[in-house]
């Protein structure tokens, strides 16, 4: 049996490059033998940590009643994470950045995970991505066993479906298929 791999797109825009990015991973993964399923943020009403502390003292129980609980037990359920981004001004769109902070109940619960991360910028410069891989990374050293996997860089990509004309369309396909 294949491991489970839960791919998170923060992308608000449907259909777009990390979307597509998203697609072709999924793709790959599931001819690889593995299930996945994939989250789009932009689909989910989850609202920002309130630094509150109170799920601390409610045995990880957030005060706020939305869709992150779901999310969370997803999350906690997978093998494999795929954490997927648009770059907005040299980092993670605010979506992304709001998941991983709500991830702060019950992270020490989140462990043994292989990640893969998975950028898009309508920059050309690799460069520009820096940043926000860091994020990424500053959220994985916080996780037990985090292994990160791979990165792909869909750079150049501005209008929808800029990406599949990029070797990012055929290193998402691949890193599905190698898991």
């Amino acid at each position: 049996m294949g491991k489970r791999v839960l791919i998170i797109s923060s992308s608000p825009r449907k259909s777009g490059n990390t979307d597509i990015l998203c697609e072709r991973f999924a793709v790959g993964a599931i001819e690889a033998g593995n299930q996945t399923e994939t989250i789009y943020l932009r689909e989910k009403n989850i609202g920002n940590c309130l630094a509150c502390d109170s799920c601390k003292r409610n045995g990880g129980e957030c005060v706020r009643k939305d869709d992150m609980e779901e999310v969370l037990t997803k999350i906690m359920a997978s093998d494999v994470m795929v954490m997927a981004t648009p770059v907005y001004f040299y980092s993670m769109n605010g979506q992304m950045k709001n998941l991983i902070d709500r991830t702060y109940s019950r992270y020490l619960e989140i462990r043994d995970k292989e990640f893969y991360f998975m950028l898009t910028a309508a920059d050309d410069d690799i460069r520009a991505m820096d940043r926000t891989v860091e994020g990424f990374r500053g959220f994985t050293y916080c996780l037990e066993g985090a292994v990160e996997k791979g990165i792909v860089y869909g750079i150049g990509s501005w209008k929808k479906g800029d990406v599949k004309g990029k070797g990012a369309y055929d290193d998402a396909y691949e890193m599905g298929r190698s898991i």
